[in-house]
């Protein structure tokens, strides 16, 4: 009796932990390998405008008048990654490089580049994150490879436009999360800012967060499979990809904005991230705005906020910045 007792708890064991597994194999195909909206270049357009129809005509103009220019990088992986870019009307040094959320793209991120480019007289440049738009990658990286690439894209950006710019970096979701992540590297001094707006603090507390509410599961064991896994199969973990961690290393001002209402990425982050942060910040809680709408709801205000934060610290003689 004691044995089958005993035996039936191995089976129970082996069959927890099977199960386990294959959850945690689930879990990260689910998050990072997903049929998702960011690869319908097309539907993207369609979208922009209808979602932000004041930027209709702008948004015609770059397609027609061939204004925007598309290029396409290797990175140190050997994935070819694509971006485009739009010089200001005016010629200008000051330059913004806009970062898109997860399963978005570059054009998912022209609201953005309608303000900079059409109302604060930026030239932009927008890449497309791996595993989205047209550039290559077998999964989404959640912004912690994508760190590398987006300092790539910088250089490409300031190659472009004179090699003297003065370039802000403006992320939102997880385009957010890769600028901040962005931020804590050894940057070069053309590199003044940064605006992150409802970026998560780390992949790992976003895909707790999003483990429980979806799933109703608790981290363990399943989380920690899961980031077993993507380390052996992607080469980073759910830990080590963390916004917070990187903020710690970052000199250089940054504007932290978060929607009031966001439930996808909750609002306590920011107020972690803002407390993490040294130096000369502002932070903007947008009142009852929803994960990644504040600029929707609220688009002459955030116009206003930015360019407020981009007159005072994307300047050279920013005397703080090291």
């Amino acid at each position: 009796m004691k044995k089958k007792v005993i035996y039936g708890l191995l089976i129970t064991l082996l069959v927890v932990l099977l199960g386990s597994v294959g959850g945690g194999f689930f879990l990260v195909d689910y998050a990072l390998t997903p049929n998702h909206r960011g690869k319908d270049v097309e539907a993207s357009y369609t979208y922009m405008s209808n979602s932000y129809p004041w930027i209709t005509s702008w948004l015609d103009s770059l397609r027609t008048d061939t204004v925007y220019k598309e290029l396409y990088i290797t990175n140190e992986e050997g994935k070819r990654l694509h971006a485009f870019y739009v010089a200001a009307a005016q010629p200008t040094n000051k330059t913004a490089v806009i970062v898109h959320g997860y399963q978005d793209n570059a054009i998912r991120m022209l609201h953005i580049g309608y303000m900079f480019n059409s109302k604060l007289g930026y030239n932009i440049l927008l890449p497309d994150l791996q595993n989205h738009g047209l550039s290559e990658g077998e999964a989404i990286q959640m912004g912690w490879k994508d760190r590398y690439d987006v300092m790539q894209w910088m250089h490409v950006a300031d190659s472009i436009f004179g090699g003297d710019t003065d370039m802000v970096v403006h992320g939102i979701s997880m385009g957010a999360a890769t600028t901040m992540m962005v931020a804590g590297e050894e940057l070069s001094t053309y590199v003044n800012c940064f605006v992150e707006d409802c970026g998560y603090t780390s992949v790992w507390d976003q895909f707790g967060k999003e483990l429980s509410e979806q799933f109703h599961l608790p981290a363990f064991p399943l989380l920690y499979i899961a980031d077993e896994i993507c380390q052996n199969k992607y080469g980073w973990s759910f830990k080590e990809a963390s916004a917070l961690n990187q903020l710690t290393n970052c000199v250089l001002p940054m504007f932290f904005i978060h929607g009031e209402a966001d439930d996808y990425v909750p609002c306590w982050m920011v107020h972690k991230l803002y407390e993490i942060k040294s130096g000369n910040n502002k932070l903007w809680i947008v009142p009852n705005a929803p994960h990644a709408k504040s600029y929707q709801m609220y688009p002459e205000e955030y116009t206003e906020r930015v360019r407020d934060f981009l007159e005072k610290y994307n300047r050279k003689e920013y005397p703080d910045k090291q």
